[in-house]
C-alpha cells in the first residue's frame, strides 16, 4: 500500500512514493533536473505557466513509476506547494493567465492599500497580515490592469489546488490555510474576509470551494488515471503550502513545536495555539494545517533572509581556497564561543522583515588585526546566523509560543555542529534533526487524510532520527557573545 506525494516547487516538481506500513520511501523524483524557468517580463515580476507545473509533474510521475516498477498500489496522493501564487481559471477549468508566483513583487502597493484602508489593527487583529504581496493583493492587480481576464475568472486557486483539479479531472477546491496565506481568511469571523473581499470589489463565488485540508477532497479521474498509471478513484487527501506542510513532514503539529530551514535564506515556523498577532506586523500567520481539526493552531512564520547566503559567501570570499563547508565548520568551531570579541550582523539580503523591513545590511564589529583570523569571521558569521534565529525567536515568545523543541530536516546550516549547539544554548530549546522532505511529507499528509493513518503521531511513528542537540548545561559565553550581537544591532 503506497502514498503519492507532489512537491510542486518554483525549480521543479518532486515525487515521492512512500510505504505507507514502514515509512520507507520506495521511490522518488524530481523533474526538471535544472531550473524551470520564470517569466519575468518587468523588473520585480515573477510568473510559471501553470500547466509547466502539470507537465512536470507527469514527467516526475513517470520517473517514480519506472523506479517502483509501477503505480497500482497507490491509496493516497497529498500535495505540497509554493506558497501565494495566483492561479485564475474559467469554467472550463482552464487557465487565463500565467500564475503570479510568490516572489513577484508588483502587488505590494495593493495589498498595502488594503492594509491602511481597512486599518492596521483591524487587519493585524484578524491576522490578515501585512505588507500584503499576497495572492488576494495579485487579484487585485488582475483587476485593475487586465479587466478582460478578470471579467472571465470563474475561481481562483493556489498552485496545488490547481495540481489537484488538473488529477480530478475539474474538481475547483481550496482550504482555509490555503486562504489564510492569500489574505483572504478572517480568524475572528471564521470565513472568508468581508473586509478585503468588500474592499478589492471580488465577488464572494470567485473562491472555489472550501474543503478541510485532511480530507477525502477528490478523486483521480480515468483520464489522469489512464496516463499516469495511477489508479481511478485514488484519493487527492491533503494538500498544504510548502511551509506549512514542511512542518508536517517534521510532524510539527502541536503548539510550542518548531519547525526550521536553513538554506540560502531562513524561515522557522511555529505552531501557536490561540489567535494572537505581532503587533510590528514582524511575522505572518497562517492556518496551519491542522487549524480547526478541532483546535486552532496558527502557523506563525519568520523568514530570515541573510542567512546560509552569508555562510556561502563567507565560503566564497573568506575561507581557503578550495575548502569545503564541512572543512569549514571544523575551521570555524577551532575558535572559542563569542569569536573574541568578534560579531558579525548577517542582514546583507535585502530588507528584514523582523526588522520592520529595515535593509541594516551585513556589518562586522570588534575586529582586532592582532587577533583575529580567518577562522574567527567563519565563526562569527555562523553564530551571528544562529543569533538571527534566536531574535526572530524571541517575537514568537512574545506572542505566546513556549519554544521548547526545533526539528529541521538534516540539510544545510542544521548539518553544522557548532550551528546547532549556539543555537540551542541562546533559546534553550532541543533541536532535533530527522531525514525528510516536502513531498515525502505531502504523501503522508495523504494518508492522514484517507484514514491510513488515525493521526499525525501515527503517520509519522518511523520518521527516521537522525540527531538530538541538547542545550549545554554551561552557557554563559553563548548568551555573553548573544547579548553584545543583541546591543550592537540594536544600536547600544
Amino acid at each position: 500500500m503506497y502514498l503519492l506525494g507532489y512537491d510542486i516547487g518554483t525549480s521543479s516538481v518532486k515525487a515521492a512514493l512512500v510505504d505507507a506500513e514502514t515509512g520507507q520511501t520506495v521511490a522518488s523524483a524530481q523533474y526538471p533536473d535544472c531550473e524551470a524557468p520564470i517569466i519575468s517580463k518587468q523588473s520585480g515580476w515573477a510568473e510559471q505557466d501553470p500547466q509547466m507545473w502539470w507537465d512536470e509533474l507527469k514527467m516526475a510521475t513517470k520517473r517514480v513509476a519506472e523506479k517502483a516498477g509501477g503505480l497500482s498500489k497507490v491509496k493516497a496522493i497529498g500535495i505540497s506547494y509554493q506558497m501565494h501564487g495566483l492561479v485564475c481559471v474559467d469554467k472550463q477549468a482552464k487557465a487565463l493567465r500565467p500564475s503570479i508566483i510568490w516572489c513577484d513583487g508588483r502587488a505590494v502597493p495593493y495589498g498595502q492599500a488594503a492594509f491602511e484602508a481597512i486599518g492596521g489593527e483591524r487587519c493585524l487583529s484578524h491576522l490578515l497580515n501585512s505588507p500584503g504581496n499576497f495572492t488576494a493583493a495579485k487579484l487585485a492587480w488582475v483587476k485593475e490592469n487586465e479587466p478582460e481576464v478578470f471579467g472571465k475568472i470563474y475561481k481562483i486557486m493556489l498552485p496545488g489546488d490547481y495540481i489537484a483539479m488538473r488529477l480530478s479531472g475539474g474538481e475547483m477546491q481550496t482550504t482555509v490555510s490555503g486562504l489564510s496565506e492569500g489574505m483572504f481568511w478572517d480568524y475572528i469571523s471564521n470565513n472568508v474576509s468581508d473586509d478585503v473581499m468588500n474592499y478589492f470589489g471580488f465577488p464572494k463565488d470567485i473562491i472555489a470551494d472550501i474543503v478541510p485540508t485532511f480530507s477525502v477532497q477528490s478523486k483521480v479521474c480515468k483520464a489522469v488515471a489512464d496516463e499516469l498509471g495511477i489508479p481511478e478513484g485514488a484519493p487527492i487527501s491533503y494538500r498544504g503550502g510548502d511551509q506549512p506542510n514542511n512542518a508536517l513532514s517534521l510532524n510539527v503539529m502541536k503548539p510550542g513545536e518548531i519547525a526550521a530551514t536553513g538554506g540560502t535564506s531562513g524561515v522557522v515556523y511555529g505552531v501557536l495555539g490561540e489567535v494572537n498577532y505581532d503587533k510590528l506586523s514582524r511575522v505572518n500567520t497562517f492556518a496551519h494545517v491542522n487549524h480547526l481539526q478541532p483546535d486552532t493552531r496558527l502557523g506563525v512564520l519568520l523568514c530570515i533572509n541573510g542567512t546560509g547566503i552569508l555562510n556561502a559567501w563567507m565560503k566564497r570570499t573568506v575561507a581557503p581556497e578550495g575548502i569545503s563547508y564541512s572543512e569549514m565548520n571544523v575551521l570555524a568551531d577551532e575558535v572559542p564561543v563569542g569569536s573574541e570579541g568578534l560579531t558579525i550582523i548577517p542582514f546583507g539580503n535585502g530588507a528584514e522583515r523582523l526588522l520592520q523591513n529595515k535593509e541594516v545590511g551585513c556589518s562586522i564589529h570588534g575586529i582586532n588585526f592582532n587577533i583575529h583570523k580567518k577562522a574567527h569571521l567563519l565563526r562569527a558569521a555562523q553564530e551571528g546566523i544562529a543569533f538571527s534565529f534566536a531574535y526572530g525567536m524571541e517575537i514568537m515568545k512574545g506572542m505566546g509560543i513556549e519554544i521548547k523543541t526545533i526539528k529541521a530536516g538534516h540539510a544545510n546550516m542544521f548539518l553544522n555542529p557548532m550551528f546547532r549547539r549556539t543555537l540551542a544554548a541562546v533559546t534553550g530549546a532541543s533541536i532535533e534533526l530527522y531525514e525528510t522532505d516536502g513531498s515525502v511529507g505531502a504523501a503522508y499528509g495523504a494518508g492522514i487524510g484517507a484514514g491510513i493513518y488515525k493521526d499525525s503521531d501515527d503517520a509519522f511513528k518511523t520518521l527516521k532520527h537522525i540527531v538530538t542537540e541538547e542545550p549545554v548545561a554551561d552557557n554563559c559565553a553563548y548568551i555573553e557573545a548573544y547579548k553584545r550581537w543583541v546591543n550592537v544591532l540594536e544600536g547600544k
